[in-house]
């Protein structure tokens, strides 16, 4: 994990650069089958692989919803934190947009920028990333989100 500490000032100066990119990680069947089961949504085109051989896209795909369930996990790699937080919560999303299907066996990894901060008071600071999910060999990203996270300082 790469953590940086910074004052508001030198974080208004990192805004638009790019935080980190995460390792890659493959989106197996069993990954796709635990997401169905958890969520309930065990459409075809995620679960059924014989039937989703012969779809659209010759194989099963991952829930779209899966692939936006792990931000939180590529957010623990890199982060940049105002100094004196006490502590963090996931404070939403502003944006999120599914471009492009992510096939069973792909492998993906985010791409992190720092995109915003909001002094809300001197205790609360509300800051927005962008996560870019890229697939491995492709040109076009699966998912394209705004993840914003409220510091809390004092």
């Amino acid at each position: 994990m790469t953590v940086e500490i910074l004052s508001i000032e030198k974080m208004k100066e990192r805004i638009g650069q790019e935080i980190g990119v995460t390792d890659w990680l493959k989106i197996d069947q069993e990954r796709i089958n635990k997401f169905a089961d958890c969520t309930l949504d065990r459409q075809w085109i995620h679960v059924d692989e014989e039937k989703a051989a012969k779809g659209p896209f010759g194989k099963t795909i991952a829930h779209g919803f899966l692939t936006v369930s792990l931000l939180s996990h590529f957010s623990e790699h890199f982060a940049i934190i105002p100094e004196g937080t006490k502590m963090t919560v996931n404070y939403g999303m502003n944006k999120v947009r599914l471009l492009n299907p992510v096939p069973v066996g792909s492998r993906i990894r985010d791409r992190i920028t720092l995109s915003g901060i909001d002094v809300k008071s001197e205790d609360r600071i509300l800051v927005t990333n962008t996560h870019t999910i890229e697939i491995e060999g492709k040109d076009k990203p699966a998912c394209i989100a705004e993840l914003l996270f409220m510091y809390f300082r004092g």
